[in-house]
């Protein structure tokens, strides 16, 4: 289990990776209804839904300095 670093739910992030098919080109694709992930600067960032994505999307760097603000 991973946090969601906008809501700061946990979520799994085995399942959001989890393939439930291809997409026509081949790729794999996933549940979004399982969860999201966006990769920035490096590091893959999960989100319980597409609304914390939009939000970190956003303002990526206010939400990790807040963060690391918390440890």
């Amino acid at each position: 289990m991973v946090i969601d670093i906008v809501c700061g739910k946990e979520v799994d992030k085995d399942a959001i990776n989890a393939a439930v098919g291809n997409v026509a080109a081949g790729a794999p694709e996933t549940d979004p209804t399982k969860g999201t992930k966006s990769f920035y600067n490096g590091t893959w960032y999960y989100f319980c839904s597409m609304a914390c994505r939009h939000a970190f999307v956003a303002t990526p760097d206010e939400l990790i300095e807040r963060e690391k603000g918390d440890d």
